[in-house]
């Protein structure tokens, strides 16, 4: 709590949460930006300093979400499915609300986590192979039942098509080039940010560019509300399972906050009494990926600090930061910078907090923005989103793909597709291809190896009884409606 480390935190907080807001600009991106210049700190101020932007820009990128349905950050993608709803009924302050009490929760519970079960968790996490991972991504895909909309065949096609382009680029397994056609460009494959922004940002600018003036459905003010009691009574059971799911994905390693913001939302969606109302705006879409994907941001502390493994991309660049100052993270850290790891732990208390402080000041000035008329706020998005777009790889191709799915966004929405199954696809896809390969050649081509293991089989039960649930659901109520009728 020395003047310079608590002043370290507060510009952290401040750089995360503008860094988060603005779309395209992801907390791993901004982390990379300022390593250079922390080689000559004191190690203490340098990585609360990442850990801090980290934190804070996992959770500023809602704001951009619930006011412009443009995700800050990949983190907040499922955050849109709800968020923006909620604030086109006039309810954004409401909403922001609920993203924040949500946020610091989420963030609260995993750091405690990570202080006092990071032994235990990590040793729980080893025990997970290719089996349980693949199992882990197919349960996450079976959400696009919910996310269709009630159209499962629209949905499955949007997974599919996701899941078809995250295999463009090189083979991880083989090495082989896929789907290239000659281009450089795509050997790395086509970006994760460009699509999303694309999809959710772009689109949209397009789509309310074509709506008369009198027909956009401004947003004239938002007064965030953080303590709703009504509200936060109606989550606490989303938040509560949120908060698990979000430290048990953030855990393992590669995972990220990503894919734990969507599979809270697919279980908030499995767990409700109202499932259909998910993607009009209600509090438990918020609540969920806003809970889970500050929870696994601090979850993903546990297996790089125990292990030396990162568990999401902005912690593969902080352990490139701890190896940069002469450290490697691992059992033996414990030992060697006990002071170091608790202060750290510290600091991303203490960084939950100011989020919380500070949060409402800050939407309050950045939602000014909704005010300025959309003939001057779309072109200002558009060029933020270019910006953003191409500092993730500087290349001049990342931003043609932006364009081009911002077109296919906008005429998929005309179409009432449901462009988030394509995100679901996209960003689980590696995962389930990568492990299902991997645990066939493990297994020497045996599908079985999936149910033998205790976790991976009831994980795929579970998805198969939720994808096939709405189809029994539907059929039963054909028979019961049938014989309804022959009594009458």
């Amino acid at each position: 709590m020395t003047p310079l480390n608590v002043l370290v935190l507060l510009f952290a907080v401040a750089i995360g949460f503008l860094g988060g807001a603005m779309p395209g600009i992801s907390g791993a991106m901004l982390v990379i930006i300022l390593l250079p210049i922390t080689y000559g700190m004191a190690p203490t101020p340098v990585f609360l300093l990442l850990t801090g932007i980290y934190g804070a820009s996992v959770f500023s990128g809602m704001i951009s979400a619930i006011l412009f349905r443009t995700p800050g950050t990949p983190e907040a993608i499922a955050t849109v499915f709800d968020g923006y709803p909620m604030a086109q009924k006039g309810e954004a302050g409401r909403a922001l609300g609920i993203a924040i009490i949500c946020s610091v929760i989420g963030g609260i519970f995993g750091t405690l986590v990570l202080i006092f079960l990071t032994p235990v968790l990590a040793d729980f996490a080893i025990q997970f192979s290719s089996q349980e991972y693949f199992a882990l991504g197919v349960l996450g895909l079976t959400v696009v039942a919910s996310l269709s909309g009630g159209d499962l065949t629209r949905g499955v096609i949007g997974v599919l098509f996701g899941l078809f382009i995250a295999t463009i680029g090189i083979d991880v397994l083989s090495g082989a080039t896929r789907f290239t056609f000659g281009s450089a460009e795509l050997m790395s494959g086509v970006g994760f940010i460009p699509i999303l922004i694309g999809l959710f940002g772009v689109s949209e600018v397009f789509r309310r560019s074509r709506e008369k003036p009198d027909l956009i459905d401004e947003i004239q003010k938002v007064k965030t509300k953080i303590l709703d009691l009504p509200i936060l009574k109606r989550v606490a059971g989303t938040v509560a399972r949120s908060s698990i799911i979000g430290v048990f994905v953030g855990i393992l390693p590669g995972v990220g906050a990503t894919t734990a913001a969507l599979l809270s939302y697919s279980e908030a969606v499995r767990w409700s009494k109202t499932p259909e109302k998910f993607g009009t705006g209600i509090p438990e879409g918020i609540a969920a990926p806003e809970t889970a994907n500050n929870a696994a941001a601090m979850g993903a502390l546990v297996p790089l600090l125990s292990l030396g493994i990162p568990g999401s991309a902005t912690t593969a660049v902080i352990l490139g930061a701890f190896i940069l100052h002469g450290m490697q993270p691992g059992p033996m850290m414990f030992m060697q910078e006990m002071d170091l790891v608790y202060t750290i732990f510290a600091g991303l208390l203490v960084v939950n907090i100011l989020i919380l402080l500070l949060a409402k000041p800050f939407i309050s000035l950045f939602s000014k923005t909704v005010k300025v008329p959309y003939t001057i706020l779309g072109p200002y998005i558009i060029i933020l989103c270019l910006i953003g777009t191409y500092a993730v790889r500087n290349s001049i191709f990342d931003v043609w793909v932006m364009l081009l799915f911002g077109i296919v966004g906008y005429y998929f929405e005309n179409i009432r597709f449901p462009i988030a199954t394509i995100i679901l696809g996209i960003v689980l896809g590696p995962m389930v291809e990568e492990e299902f390969r991997r645990s066939l050649q493990i297994s020497g081509g045996d599908l079985t190896t999936f149910f033998a293991r205790p976790i991976s089989g009831t994980l795929l039960a579970l998805a198969i009884l939720a994808l096939f649930f709405p189809l029994l659901q539907s059929f039963f109520k054909k028979i019961r409606n049938k014989q309804v009728t022959d009594l009458k």
